[in-house]
């Protein structure tokens, strides 16, 4: 029960919104995920502890964004500022949801909580005051790319919550950066859900400093003919987990995901994914990438459950990934649930290193074996990397990946 008392202790209760109540009561049967559970298991329970080491800062101050230049082309918004939304344009609308309408779909979402399954977004929910929740609907089509920005201040625990709604024939692009300051925990959760027609192409960029840890979890609901595109990005993260449950409510719709993650020195990143089928005709392409080194750990999990009623499912699950160091972990395991008889399913799993003979052949060309390390892995990273919509004159992310200390 400590972790329910550190919230207590955090004066959230005095103007405790019926939310955190609710996920409180949740909390209380469940304190702490269970480490004995698939999703649980492989987690650093020292690193976890000092996840949940820090006070509750519910001041969001100041920070530099990554990049400081801002297009009139791109909609840029910061969880915790108050921004007051209401975008109408001839082609689109942006509009913040209501108190009520937040409140409502939250409420429906929490509802359908597993204590253990979604424990991150229990914690997340109980700590996350108003103003650190943001919600959107979104119609239209020609919508400016949206930039949207968490971020945790040194010495605190920062809890964020965004929801997006998009209603038919919506198509957006979505960059989602999440920041770790020094000796830091961020809290992320984020639900999407796309009506009918409608098409999401999301970009999560989570990065951290010395000390950070982030819980970073990702719900997405997709309605028939939609399309939702995810390409992720975690890296220099103490401690890191990038929860991913996506939902296909009546089949007919496609998911693609592209995801990667880093870890250096003896920092823990890991990836869950779980993809649901509830009917016929689903499409799923996701491909994980894990590179470690050092005396590292990355994680990658991943689930495809297929029920009876997901006939003629087509859905592909591979997990790539690239060991630098003898003392380094890389821990892999795509699997499929599958119930149906008409699909076409596969999963994979791949640990391998640097090709020594594609280096060997760079030196002898008078390339140095830094160099050479740094082509290949450009060639690695570039797969991902191109998935994240973020253009390279605002963001060069290959090159802040391959410059990291």
């Amino acid at each position: 029960m400590e972790i329910i008392e550190k919230i207590k202790t955090n004066k959230l209760v005095e103007n405790q919104t019926e939310i955190q109540k609710i996920c409180l009561d949740k909390l209380q049967s469940s304190p702490l995920p269970n480490p004995k559970s698939e999703l649980w298991r492989l987690s650093d329970k020292s690193k976890f502890s000092t996840f949940l080491d820090y006070s509750v800062n519910e001041k969001d101050l100041k920070f530099d964004t990554p990049y400081p230049k801002n297009s009139q082309n791109t909609i840029r918004l910061i969880i915790g500022e108050n921004c007051q939304i209401k975008l109408i344009e001839d082609n689109y609308s942006i509009q913040q949801l209501s108190e009520h309408e937040l409140d409502k779909y939250i409420k429906d979402q929490i509802s359908c909580f597993d204590q253990n399954e979604n424990w991150s977004d229990l914690l997340n929910l109980s700590l996350s005051c108003k103003k650190n929740i943001l919600g959107l609907k979104i119609n239209g089509s020609k919508i400016p790319p949206i930039e949207i920005f968490s971020h945790a201040s040194c010495n605190s625990l920062n809890a964020k919550t965004l929801v997006i709604l998009l209603e038919k024939n919506c198509d957006i692009q979505l960059l989602q950066v999440n920041l770790g300051k020094d000796n830091s925990s961020l809290s992320q959760s984020t639900f999407f859900f796309l009506e009918e027609n409608s098409t999401l192409t999301h970009g999560v960029v989570s990065y951290g400093k010395n000390g950070s840890n982030l819980l970073n979890s990702l719900n997405v609901i997709q309605q028939k003919n939609s399309k939702y595109n995810l390409g992720s990005l975690h890296f220099k993260f103490n401690y890191a987990r990038f929860e991913i449950n996506i939902k296909q409510s009546e089949g007919n719709a496609k998911t693609n995901i592209k995801g990667m993650q880093i870890t250096k020195k003896d920092e823990q990143i890991s990836t869950y994914t779980k993809i649901n089928f509830n009917g016929p005709n689903g499409f799923l392409d996701q491909i994980n990438k894990s590179l470690a080194d050092d005396k590292s750990h990355a994680i990658f999990e991943g689930s495809i459950i297929v029920p009876k009623i997901a006939q003629k499912t087509d859905a592909s699950q591979l997990s790539r990934n690239l060991l630098l160091s003898d003392l380094a972990q890389i821990d892999t395991k795509p699997q499929l649930e599958i119930i149906a008889d008409d699909v076409k399913c596969k999963h994979g799993a791949t640990i391998s290193q640097l090709n020594e003979e594609e280096l060997f052949y760079m030196r002898t060309r008078g390339i140095t074996l830094a160099e050479a390390s740094k082509l290949q892995l450009s060639s690695y990273f570039q797969e991902i990397i191109s998935f994240i919509p973020v253009s390279k004159d605002r963001w060069d992310l290959l090159d802040k990946i391959l410059n990291e200390n």
